[in-house]
């Protein structure tokens, strides 16, 4: 390597979670993010210290001997997925191996049982989010998704593989529909414009559709023509339940609501998990991947063991399907939640559900968890991404119950966490993984502990 070029080739000796790939280039580690274990990428400096290199990725030069398969026409471009080329064979093997390994650095000291496939690969998510953009600068409409480490330009996905077809005939009717009007999508350097997102659901057990367009409110445009526009599709396998338009003047990149209005129809979609009955809402949390959250949740209800008239804590309840999950055969079940509608929804898929013995509390589970009475037999926790907030959870393992289940969307906040539960002297009995995410870099971990 010559040290005064700023580029450099190599070969990826290993990516470890999350997604961080590491080689040796002269001698030098070599650090940065993204790619898999065998490829041949050019990567430029960043940053030179104490014999270390953190570079960024390039481009792939050669793909790995794992990339057998052709994929997405848009994988490399859209930044949605990282193993559309891997067989899902590998790509399950290739993620067992990653989190086995951070146990196995961080000294968890537990072999992972194994990891459970997504029931479908292809056409798994029950949601998508597209952004209104322009794939080349002043170029026609796209709607689509972001371009890998392009914050400014947009992928129209017409192929991708992972979501229902029905996304897709939907996704380019409305963007063919706005380009023939000639309105403006939203530009992040001016702040100026009208487009910002399209966000749909379809539930997999009703086939019913919600569909919700982003804008501000900076231009009148065609409502109307916009709802008779969608109700006109033909080929849909699923059928339109509620047309809503969400106004966003905000100039963060989010998808979010100061002012929701209802087009057609209603503002939820029915959904159904092992039996029981979940209106999903626009902004409800819910599992995009319908049938593999209910091998996750089975998971949980395994590892939850015999809880014949016990009492449950489930913390970071969310819409309460783990807590409506386990409430037929517990005595009591109670919920905690910091996200006041999805309390409100959780009480109502309650109701729904003709469950009485659940109780559903809104409020951080940091300071809640100071007005719970009485001790549990079992506490679920299910986590944002951040994990446990540390100040929270020593309070929560205070309550000594015999059983935790931890279901963790991050391993790497989890192995933080698992450390001070052996310190507070809880034993990890079983860790499984789950495969909600076919083809992207994400896995859910379930881990079961119990008091020594």
């Amino acid at each position: 390597m010559d040290k005064n070029k700023n580029t450099i080739e190599f070969i990826i000796d290993e990516v470890n979670f999350p997604n961080k790939g590491t080689a040796v280039v002269n001698g030098e580690a070599v650090k940065f993010k993204g790619g898999i274990k065998g490829q041949k990428v050019s990567a430029k400096i960043s940053r030179r210290r104490r014999g270390n290199l953190e570079v960024k990725l390039n481009e792939v030069l050669e793909d790995s001997p794992l990339e057998t398969e052709m994929g997405c026409p848009h994988f490399g471009a859209c930044g949605g997925c990282l193993y559309q080329k891997l067989p899902y064979e590998k790509e399950i093997e290739y993620k067992l191996n990653q989190v086995q390994r951070l146990f196995d650095a961080e000294d968890i000291g537990v072999e992972i049982e194994g990891i459970e496939k997504s029931p479908i690969v292809n056409g798994y998510r029950n949601k998508m989010e597209y952004t209104f953009g322009d794939e080349v600068k002043d170029g026609p409409l796209a709607l689509g998704m972001h371009k890998r480490g392009r914050f400014y330009e947009v992928v129209n996905v017409d192929e991708c593989n992972i979501v229902d077809k029905d996304f897709t005939t939907i996704r380019e009717t409305v963007r063919g529909y706005f380009e023939g009007k000639n309105t403006p999508y939203f530009k992040k350097r001016s702040h100026k414009g009208v487009l910002r997102h399209l966000v749909i659901r379809k539930s997999a057990s009703t086939g019913e559709i919600l569909i919700n367009i982003v804008t501000t409110s900076q231009e009148n445009w065609d409502i109307e023509g916009f709802i008779n526009m969608l109700l006109n599709i033909d080929g849909l396998n699923g059928k339109i339940a509620g047309i809503l338009h969400s106004i966003n003047d905000g100039l963060g990149d989010i998808v979010k609501a100061d002012k929701l209005d209802i087009l057609y129809g209603k503002d939820f979609i029915i959904e159904e998990i092992l039996g029981l009955k979940f209106k999903v809402s626009p902004f409800s949390f819910f599992q995009t991947n319908t049938l593999g959250a209910e091998k996750l949740y089975s998971i949980a209800r395994e590892f939850a063991g015999d809880i014949d008239d016990k009492v449950v804590f489930d913390l970071y309840s969310g819409t309460g399907t783990i807590a409506q999950i386990m409430a037929p055969v517990a005595k009591k079940v109670i919920g905690i939640e910091i996200v006041e509608e999805a309390v409100e929804k959780a009480q109502e898929n309650a109701r729904l559900n003709n469950i009485s013995n659940v109780e559903f509390i809104a409020g951080d589970v940091l300071k809640a968890v100071d007005n719970l009475k009485g001790r549990p037999d079992l506490i679920v926790i299910d986590p944002p991404r951040d994990g446990i907030h540390p100040k929270a959870i020593n309070k929560i393992i205070d309550f000594s119950p015999e059983i935790f289940v931890y279901v963790s969307c991050n391993p790497v906040t989890l192995v933080r966490d698992l450390k001070v539960f052996r310190e507070r002297e809880y034993e990890i009995k079983k860790v499984k993984l789950m495969d909600m995410f076919p083809r992207t870099g994400h896995v859910e971990v379930i881990v079961k502990l119990e008091k020594q």
